[in-house]
């Protein structure tokens, strides 16, 4: 086997409630995964087919971490969102099965650099570089699924506050699109793997965001995540 001309990166890896930590291979998104949600972007909820984006690996800030300001953005926003951790991979998975993959649960944020996602939008660009940039990832501890924890949500609230102020809140029984049904259909384009990371959208309420504004997420029977934009 050949040498490595440079050293090999990092792998990025979450905490668990267990007290091991789960490597990230990929961070998949679905967007516009709840009416109200979709409403205040101006779409149609109408149940369309579910549509992704993704986030680079080392996008991910773990819980309690520090969010830099990105650059190149005067309107940075937050996205409360339930993440799905896959622990089994597989393709073409069926809704009926695709429970069976997820290793577990965490509260995670998008951060978007939304007037660059406004101009790609009317440019007709690719969103990568207002979603997938340094640190837009905050992610809280997974909890793993199955019975002994109780973690397969459902129905619970979820919600964003920031400096101690509701922005976000709602509730994972409005999802357009369930859990399962989102794994299934994102498994018909690409093959999920372990380490899989997929963020299933966040309720309407997103807003504005400055440099020392302080975010804590929680989802009923997930957990929460803290992280301060520095």
């Amino acid at each position: 086997m050949s040498e490595l001309v440079i050293p090999a990166p990092t792998l990025p890896t979450v905490p668990t409630s267990t007290g091991g930590r789960f490597p990230v291979r990929r961070v998949f998104c679905v967007g516009r995964n709840y009416a109200a949600h979709a409403r205040e972007m101006g779409h149609d909820p109408d149940r369309e087919p579910p549509f992704f984006f993704t986030k680079p690996a080392d996008a991910v800030v773990v819980d309690g971490a520090g969010a830099p300001f990105p650059t190149m953005t005067a309107r940075l926003e937050h996205e409360v969102e339930l993440v799905v951790a896959i622990g089994v991979g597989g393709s073409d998975i069926a809704v009926a099965d695709a429970l069976a993959h997820v290793w577990g649960y965490a509260v995670g944020i998008d951060l978007t650099r939304r007037d660059l996602q406004a101009e790609a939008k009317r440019l007709g660009r690719p969103w990568d570089l207002a979603k997938g940039f340094d640190a837009s990832a905050p992610i809280g501890a997974i909890v793993p699924a199955g019975p002994e924890t109780g973690t397969d949500p459902t129905t619970g609230r979820i919600e964003l506050r920031v400096n101690g102020e509701l922005r976000q809140a709602g509730d994972l029984a409005d999802q357009i699109w369930s859990v399962a049904e989102t794994i299934a259909e994102l498994s018909r384009f690409v093959e999920l793997a372990p380490g899989d990371l997929l963020m299933t959208g966040t309720p309407d309420g997103v807003g504005p965001l400055d440099r020392g504004d302080v975010l804590v997420g929680a989802i009923d029977g997930v957990g929460s995540v803290t992280t301060t934009i520095v």
